[in-house]
C-alpha cells in the first residue's frame, strides 16, 4: 500500500462536534485512501470503527458522514456525486446513500474529502465550508423553512448565490424516519433516513464553496474515458431524452411495475404517468449534475389546482411509480405535486409512496378507519388523499405521526395483521422494482446491508440474453441466465454486479452511465496515479460490503433479517405475474450460496475469520 497522498484527494477530513463546537482536521495517509477509496468506503470505515454498538440513531452519539471519491468533481460524466452515511433510524443498521447535483464537486474544491459530524447542537445551526475553513452558524431563523427557502436564505446571508447547499426541510426536523437530505432542490440522498439524523443534531444545512480542486496525475488518460462516453452517446440517449420512466408501459406488461402496494399487476393508466407523457405535457426542460452532458433530470411546471414550482425539478421513475401506480394514482399533476412536497419537506419519495400505499391497503381492509385517518378517504387511486397524507407525515400530525415511522413500525403500531401489507426488508421500503419478475433483484433486497435497495443490485432483465452479457463474459459469466431462473450462476452474477455498484458508490460515480470495470479502474488510475486495476477494486468493494455486514451483525442483525415479505412468495392478483410467485426454497438456497461466495458462514451469514484476515479487517 502507498503512504504518499495520491491525486484526486485533498488529504483532509474535517471533524465537527456540534455539542462542543470543536472543529478539527485529520490527514489520512495514502494507504487509507487506497484501502477504502472514498464515498461508501469512507462512511463504512468510520461508522464501523467509531460508533458504539446499540446507540440511538437519533441520539448525539450517531455520526453523519459526507464523503467524496477520487473522481468527484472532475470533467467526467457522472462524477458530480457524494455519499452520505450514518446509523439508520429506519432500519437500525448501516445507512448509505449517494446523491448527485453540484454539492460534492463544490466540497472537493473547498478542500476536504469528507466531513464527519458528531454530537448535537444546542439550537439549530448550519455549517459553512469555504476553501478549507469551516464555521458553525446560527440557523434558528431557518428552522421550519422548506428546502428552497433554506437554500436562498443561506445564500443571501453569506452574499454568494453560488454556494451549494445540502439541507433538510420540516420532515428532517420532525425526525421522519425516512427523511432525506437534499443537495439543492431536486437531488436527494434518499434512503435510510439520514435527513432525520441531520435533524436530530439540530443541523439544518451544510453550505459549501470552493475554488481549488486537487491535481490529477494523468489528465489525458482521464480524457480518454470521457471521450469514450461522448463517442457512444447512444448508450445514454434514452436518459437524455426522458430521464427515467419511459419504460413504465413495458414494466406494466412484464409485471415489473409495482401496482397498489406490490399486490396487483395491471395498471391500464400507466401511459398517463410515464416519462413520455411527462415530456409531452408538463416538462419544461432537462437538467444535469456537475460536469455531465447526459442531462437526465426532469424539470416540470404545473399550474392550476396542483401548482408545481419548477425549482424542485420533476418526478423520476421511482417517484412516478411510488406515488403513482403503487398508490393506484393516475393523475400525473398530482404525482408532480407530491414530488415537489417531498423535495420541499425532505422526504424520500420511495419510502413515502410505499408507506402511503401500505396505509391505503390497511384502510381498504378495515385495519384503519375514517376516524384513524382524520376523515381522509384513504383508498387506492385517491390522489387528493395521497397529497394530504404527505402533509401529515412531514408535520407528524394525526395518522401521519404513525406513518412517519415507516411501514415496519407503523404495521406494529396498527397491529391486526398489518404486517402482511408492510413491504420492507430490514425496515427499508423497496425500490419500485418487482422481485417476482427479477429474482436476482429479490436476492439483493434480502442481503443488502442497508435493506431493499434497488441500486446496489442486479436487474435480471439486463442480462437474460447472451448479447447483453458484455463485460460479464470476461468476468466469468459465460452464458445468459433466463429471467425467472434463480440458480448458482444467477447468484454469481448478482455478486459481481453488486460489487461493481459498491465500486461506483466509493469512487463516487453515477450508476446510470455504462462504464465498464476497466473504465472506472482506468479513470481511478488516471486521477490518483495508482497502478490499480479491476481486481484491486473488486477487493476493495468486497472489503466495504463485508464491513457493512459486520456493522449490522454488531447491531443485532441475523440471517433472519435477510428475508423478503411473504407477499413476494404469492402471485400477483393479475397480469403477467399472476402465476409466477417467487420460490421460497430457491431463494433461501440462493442466499446461502451468496454467503459462501462472499466468504461468510453459509448458515449464519457471519464473515469467517479467514475472510476478514484476507481483507485486512481487524
Amino acid at each position: 500500500m502507498d503512504s504518499e497522498l495520491p491525486g484526486g484527494y485533498s488529504g483532509k477530513v474535517v471533524r465537527v462536534n456540534l455539542s462542543s463546537k470543536d472543529i478539527s482536521v485529520e490527514e489520512p495517509d495514502g494507504e487509507f485512501y487506497r484501502k477504502y477509496i472514498g464515498g461508501a468506503g469512507f462512511t463504512s470505515y468510520y461508522l464501523l470503527n467509531e460508533l458504539q454498538p446499540g446507540i440511538d440513531p437519533l441520539g448525539p452519539d450517531n455520526k453523519l458522514i459526507f464523503a467524496l471519491g477520487p473522481l468527484t468533481g472532475y470533467a467526467l460524466p457522472g462524477s458530480g456525486r457524494n455519499a452520505v452515511g450514518g446509523k439508520s433510524p429506519l432500519t437500525g443498521g448501516i445507512a448509505k446513500s449517494e446523491v448527485g447535483g453540484f454539492w460534492g464537486a463544490e466540497l472537493k474544491r473547498a478542500g476536504f474529502d469528507a466531513i464527519i459530524i458528531e454530537g448535537k447542537a444546542e439550537k439549530p445551526v448550519y455549517l459553512y465550508v469555504n476553501d478549507g475553513e469551516v464555521g458553525i452558524h446560527d440557523a434558528s431563523s431557518l428552522w421550519g423553512k422548506n428546502t428552497k427557502e433554506t437554500e436562498q436564505s443561506i445564500r443571501d446571508e453569506l452574499e454568494d448565490n453560488l454556494i451549494r447547499v445540502a439541507s433538510i426541510g420540516p420532515g428532517g426536523e420532525r425526525l421522519v424516519r425516512y427523511a432525506c437530505i437534499m443537495n439543492g432542490l431536486y437531488d436527494a440522498a434518499g434512503r435510510g433516513g439520514l435527513g432525520a439524523v441531520m435533524g436530530s443534531k439540530n443541523l439544518k444545512a451544510v453550505g459549501v464553496r470552493g475554488h481549488h480542486a486537487p491535481k490529477i496525475k494523468d489528465r489525458e488518460r482521464l480524457k480518454e474515458v470521457r471521450e469514450w462516453l461522448l463517442a457512444n452517446e447512444v448508450l445514454v440517449a434514452g436518459f437524455h431524452e426522458f430521464g427515467t420512466g419511459a419504460a413504465m408501459p413495458k414494466y406494466e406488461a412484464s409485471g415489473n411495475l409495482p401496482v397498489r402496494n406490490f399486490r396487483d399487476g395491471l395498471f391500464p393508466e400507466v401511459k398517463m404517468i410515464d416519462a413520455t407523457t411527462v415530456r409531452d405535457t408538463i416538462r419544461v426542460k432537462m437538467d444535469a449534475c456537475f460536469g455531465c452532458p447526459v442531462r437526465c433530470k426532469k424539470v416540470v411546471k404545473v399550474t392550476g389546482s396542483y401548482s408545481v414550482d419548477p425549482a424542485y425539478g420533476g418526478p423520476e421513475y421511482e417517484t412516478l411509480a411510488s406515488l403513482g401506480s403503487n398508490c393506484g394514482v393516475s393523475d400525473l399533476k398530482a404525482i408532480a405535486k407530491g414530488n415537489e412536497l417531498c423535495a420541499a419537506y425532505s422526504l424520500d419519495t420511495i419510502s413515502t409512496g410505499a408507506v402511503i400505499s401500505f396505509a391505503m391497503e390497511c384502510f381498504e381492509n378495515g385495519l384503519l378507519s375514517i376516524k384513524d385517518t382524520d376523515g381522509i378517504e384513504l383508498k387506492f387511486g385517491n390522489a387528493k388523499a395521497m397529497l394530504e397524507i404527505i402533509e401529515l407525515i412531514a408535520h407528524r400530525k394525526g395518522i401521519g405521526n404513525i406513518l412517519a415511522e415507516g411501514t415496519l413500525r407503523a404495521s406494529q403500531e396498527i397491529g391486526k395483521g398489518a404486517i402482511q401489507f408492510a413491504m420492507q426488508v430490514k425496515g427499508l421500503e423497496p425500490g419500485m422494482h418487482e422481485p417476482r419478475a427479477k429474482p436476482g433483484l429479490g436476492l439483493g433486497f434480502m442481503v443488502n446491508p442497508h435493506g431493499a435497495d434497488h441500486c446496489c443490485n442486479l436487474h435480471d432483465d439486463r442480462y437474460f440474453i447472451d448479447i447483453q452479457l458484455g463485460e460479464m463474459k470476461a468476468m466469468g459469466i459465460e452464458k445468459a441466465i433466463p429471467l425467472y431462473t434463480m440458480n448458482p450462476g444467477k447468484v454469481a452474477l448478482f455478486r459481481l454486479v453488486q460489487l461493481k455498484r459498491i465500486i461506483f458508490d466509493s469512487l463516487v460515480v453515477c450508476q446510470f452511465l455504462p462504464y465498464s470495470f476497466e473504465h472506472v479502474a482506468s479513470a481511478t488510475a488516471a486521477v490518483t496515479g495508482w497502478d490499480t486495476g479491476v481486481n484491486e477494486q473488486l477487493k476493495v468493494a468486497e472489503r466495504i460490503l463485508t464491513m457493512q455486514r459486520l456493522f449490522n451483525i454488531r447491531e443485532g442483525f441475523t440471517v433472519n433479517d435477510d428475508i423478503l415479505p411473504d407477499r413476494f412468495f404469492s402471485p400477483k392478483t393479475d397480469g403477467e405475474l399472476s402465476d409466477k410467485p417467487l420460490n421460497r426454497t430457491q431463494m433461501e438456497k440462493a442466499r446461502r450460496y451468496y454467503y459462501v461466495l462472499m466468504g461468510w458462514n453459509a448458515e449464519t451469514g457471519i464473515p469467517i475469520s479467514e475472510k476478514l484476515e484476507e481483507l485486512g479487517i481487524a
